[in-house]
């Protein structure tokens, strides 16, 4: 699994695993989301459930106990939880990023060490970029790990790191050689726990700063960490082996990312447009349903088109990335029409419910809460932009 690419299930396997997690999202799920999301609650319960449904080793090789997914079925898996609880997905998609990063780049011993412990959910974490004075720009980042024989020391800040608290450990991204020129060439991926992870005592050195809140994605914590003077082991941590690869392996964890935000963009607009043709259906005005109005007829007619669009240019990604092919272009786009799809069609969803859109009773107000973020998270879509067109013209040279 050297490559990093995802293996491929039977249609009956993908069905049945489809018609599973289905079950688990009406029977556990969608009961307590509201609550969960309105309280801003850690569901403890439903990641055990998906701990027990393999969701954390989704797309790890089965050789590490992973399920060995393939990022098309992976991505209809991101798009049924999202339609429920987009929240939820944030949860194994950051973990993912993380062994990805391990499976495609790491070395025999830490992929041998690390991916069961991810697999199962024993440990669990998430991409460790961001910095307050550094996010889309990456290599602006200043958190440093200095090499003291067979340990590395780290000191620095990282913030809006998902399952920064309830996590256990997360791929960090630092400046090993904070001189180098270009500045990416001093950038190393080291894997970071908070616990040791044989024993579980917290260890040293490392902390949480402040839980951040959020207009939306609720639920999942995303947080800060805070390094002084931590120090972790160089064999089992620095990834691959080698020094000034931390950006490549940064970028290449975002693809299966974006993908995965594609996805859950998917997710929201399709369940604000269904949850709009059913209001449209029952709601009336001047004697008669709303849906028979032109100008809901006109909204419903569009929302419907982008939403299908949002999930073929995603599948469309994902198959791309399931043939190991250079996927960046491809994800932007995927990334960039569908998230700007889940903001329209949800806001539009909300102008349909009128009074009722804007209230907390109705899921309508959550979904126009959570689809910004799509438009923000791994990439923004301005970057995205810029990103497509870069490759438009490298790929169509005259």
């Amino acid at each position: 699994m050297a490559d990093g690419h995802f293996g491929h299930i039977s249609e009956a396997d993908e069905r049945q695993m489809l018609d599973a997690i289905q079950k688990w999202i009406e029977k556990k799920v969608a009961p307590v989301a509201m609550k969960l999301e309105h309280d801003n609650e850690w569901p403890a319960d439903l990641v055990q459930d998906m701990a027990e449904l393999g969701l954390f080793g989704a797309i790890i090789h089965p050789d590490y106990g992973g399920l060995g997914l393939s990022a098309t079925t992976y991505s209809k898996i991101v798009t049924m939880i999202s339609q429920e609880w987009m929240s939820l997905t944030g949860i194994f998609n950051s973990h993912l990023m993380m062994a990805t990063v391990v499976q495609r780049f790491g070395t025999d011993y830490q992929k041998d060490y690390w991916l069961p412990k991810f697999a199962t959910g024993e440990m669990r974490g998430g991409l460790g970029l961001t910095e307050p004075d550094a996010g889309t720009d990456l290599q602006g980042i200043r958190t440093v790990a200095r090499r003291q024989g067979d340990k590395y020391i780290v000191n620095g800040t990282k913030t809006w790191i998902s399952n920064a608290i309830e996590g256990h450990c997360v791929a960090l991204l630092v400046k090993t050689d904070p001189d180098a020129q270009p500045r990416h060439k001093g950038m190393s991926m080291l894997i970071v726990p908070k616990i040791d992870p044989e024993t579980k005592v917290p260890l040293k050195g490392i902390k949480n700063g402040k839980k951040l809140e959020k207009l939306g994605y609720k639920g999942i914590d995303s947080g800060e960490f805070i390094f002084e003077d931590y120090e972790v082991d160089a064999k089992k941590s620095l990834v691959g082996g080698e020094e000034g690869k931390g950006f490549i392996m940064a970028t290449g964890g975002l693809e299966i990312g974006r993908v995965n935000i594609a996805a859950r963009s998917v997710g929201i607009a399709k369940r604000a447009l269904a949850e709009s043709v059913k209001y449209a259906q029952l709601r009336k005005t001047m004697g008669k349903p709303i849906c028979e109005h032109q100008a809901i007829q006109l909204k419903l007619g569009e929302m419907a088109a982008k939403t299908r669009a949002a999930e073929l240019l995603t599948q469309d990604a994902a198959a791309a990335f399931d043939r190991g092919e250079r996927i960046d272009m491809e994800a932007g786009m995927a990334k960039f029409f569908a998230s700007e799809t889940a903001v329209e069609v949800a806001f539009e969803a909300m102008r349909i419910h009128g009074g009722y859109g804007y209230s907390k009773e109705y899921v309508i107000e959550r979904l126009y809460r959570d689809a910004p973020l799509m438009c923000i998270g791994e990439g923004t879509n301005e970057m995205q932009r810029i990103i497509i067109a870069k490759q438009l013209v490298a790929r169509n040279p005259v």
